[in-house]
C-alpha cells in the first residue's frame, strides 16, 4: 500500500502543467510522477535531468541505457520502475526474456550476454551498486568499450536510478496496471 498518496485528477493548473511536461503527449502520468508531485518543487528540478537521461542527448543507445535501468532497479529491487522500464522499453531494444531474467537475478557472465560491451556495462553497474567505485581494472576494460562522456552517462544514469528506485520503494509505489514482476519474468524460464 503506497506511502504517499499520488494526486489524482482533477489537477492543480501548475501540477497539471507539470506532469504533462514529463508524459509523452497524450500518456496518462504514471504513479511514480503523480507521487513525486505531493513535492512540486522537487519534481521540478527533476524534470530536466530525466529529460536528458531519457533523451537522445545521452551518449549511451537506448539498449545500453534500458540494461543500465533495468539492472540498477532490479539490484535495488525496485520492481516498480523496472516493471515499467521492462514494458515501455525491452522489446523496443531487442533485449530478450533470457536477457531479461539476467539482468534481474543473474550475472553478467550468463550465456544470454555476447557482447563484451554489454558484459562490462553489466559490471559497471553491479559494481557502483555494490561498492559505490570502479576499481582500476574494471575502469581499464570499460575503457577499450566505452569513451569518458560514456563512463559519465553509466555512472550518472546508476545513480539516477537509484535515487528513482529508493523513492519509489519508500513511497510504495504502487505497481502500474499491466506492467511485468519480478516473479512473472522468472515464471516464463
Amino acid at each position: 500500500m503506497a506511502r504517499i498518496s499520488p494526486v489524482h485528477p482533477p489537477y492543480e493548473p501548475e501540477v497539471e502543467r507539470q506532469l504533462v511536461s514529463m508524459m509523452p503527449a497524450g500518456t496518462p502520468p504514471i504513479g511514480l510522477f503523480r507521487t513525486f508531485a505531493q513535492n512540486l518543487p522537487m519534481t521540478a528540478a527533476m524534470g530536466s535531468w530525466g529529460r536528458y537521461e531519457l533523451s537522445r542527448k545521452l551518449s549511451l543507445s537506448m539498449r545500453d541505457r534500458e540494461i543500465v535501468i533495468d539492472r540498477t532497479c532490479a539490484r535495488c529491487g525496485c520492481e516498480y520502475e523496472w516493471g515499467v522500464h521492462v514494458a515501455f522499453f525491452a522489446e523496443r531494444v531487442a533485449l530478450t526474456n533470457e536477457q531479461l531474467v539476467s539482468l534481474t537475478g543473474g550475472r553478467p557472465t550468463d550465456a544470454c550476454w555476447q557482447s563484451d560491451r554489454e558484459v562490462i556495462l553489466i559490471e559497471l553497474v553491479d559494481s557502483l551498486h555494490d561498492t559505490s567505485d570502479i576499481d582500476d581494472a574494471l575502469w581499464s576494460r570499460a575503457t577499450t568499450h566505452f569513451s569518458d562522456r560514456e563512463l559519465l552517462d553509466i555512472s550518472m544514469l546508476t545513480g539516477w536510478y537509484h535515487a528513482i528506485s529508493f523513492t519509489a520503494r519508500a513511497a510504495r509505489v504502487d505497481r502500474e496496471p499491466g506492467c511485468p514482476t519480478f516473479a512473472g519474468l522468472q515464471a516464463t524460464q
